[in-house]
């Protein structure tokens, strides 16, 4: 990942990657690795002017004892294992609430009341990811309610008697879950498909849409984190819409992505990317799904864009040489 970022930048910064376990606070030195004319090469460091976390966590410890080093607000992304729930309730009561499906906490649902409402939910750890442990719950039109792990072919079936609470209960153990209302995705071509926005600081330090892409499921499958295909996502609204009307739809993302990003900064701490997920329901309009606090990058290479990746790379480069200058 260092290669990558060390490729797409042209800045006068000196780059180099550390674990927790590399700080030496004594010393006030780091063993850190950085490559050098293509080689790779660990050594002694000074501490750094600004870090940006990449280590997927939800704990500042480490972080607040560097910034009582380098400086407060020189680390960011402390943190970038969100809470759904949080941002959930953040969001909610921000400008963006008709954006955001109705949530509530597992231990807290009546989940026959919700079904009989919406007919299908979604059950979700707060701080999942990749679509791990996301569970589809839809009353069918016989009455029998299926429970579906990933894919559409369910994993549990509940007849007609059956109190679906108690095998959920069951299937879910003790373990915290949210419950968002489901909504019925528009598909491609009987696939589900998803608008992830990339949103970023650069180098004035101010939010902005790197890029906006389409996740296509595979087929059967709801959880486009295991998307077969990535598409960016004019190419897949103008399928749907009239030139004036998608080019409005990709304002439309651009603006709910930079607000949920400073919404999402303003409960968490210092952000310096975040990537927000939306879909289209039946009737066209846009839903926030959830905020990723580590947005995955490799998906980007399937774009093959030079131009893009340079983008994606480069803009927290930018954003830490903003950071230290300050």
């Amino acid at each position: 990942m260092l290669k990558l970022f060390q490729r797409y930048h042209n800045l006068k910064l000196k780059l180099y990657a550390f674990t927790p376990a590399d700080i030496l606070w004594k010393k006030k030195r780091i063993i850190g690795l950085s490559l050098k004319k293509g080689v790779w090469k660990q050594s002694s460091f000074p501490f750094p002017h600004v870090v940006y976390n990449r280590c997927y966590n939800n704990q500042l410890t480490t972080i607040q004892r560097l910034e009582e080093k380098i400086g407060g607000n020189k680390c960011f992304n402390h943190i970038n294992q969100f809470d759904k729930w949080d941002l959930y309730t953040q969001l909610k009561q921000s400008s963006l609430k008709n954006y955001i499906p109705v949530t509530f906490m597992y231990h807290e649902a009546n989940i026959p009341e919700l079904l009989n409402k919406y007919k299908i939910v979604y059950i979700k750890p707060p701080t999942g990811s990749k679509g791990a442990s996301v569970y589809r719950v839809e009353r069918m039109d016989n009455g029998e309610v299926h429970i579906f792990l990933h894919s559409l072919a369910p994993r549990f079936i509940c007849r007609k008697n059956e109190i679906i609470q108690e095998k959920l209960n069951e299937i879910l153990g003790q373990k915290k879950y949210m419950v968002q209302q489901g909504i019925r995705m528009t598909q491609l071509e009987n696939q589900n498909f998803d608008i992830r926005v990339l949103v970023q600081k650069g180098i004035l330090g101010e939010w902005i849409v790197s890029v906006k892409t389409c996740r296509v499921a595979y087929e059967h499958y709801y959880n486009t984190s295991m998307c077969e295909t990535v598409y960016a996502a004019e190419e897949i609204l103008s399928r749907f819409f009239s030139p004036e009307k998608w080019i409005r739809i990709l304002q439309s993302l651009d603006e709910i992505s930079v607000n949920a990003a400073i919404e999402a900064e303003s409960k968490i701490g210092s952000l310096g990317e975040l990537s927000v997920d939306f879909v289209l329901d039946e009737h066209r309009k846009l839903w926030i799904i959830e905020l990723n606090g580590k947005p995955e990058k490799n998906m980007y290479h399937d774009l093959k864009s030079y131009k893009l990746n340079s983008l994606i790379y480069s803009r927290p480069l930018e954003y830490a040489y903003y950071l230290s200058q300050c």
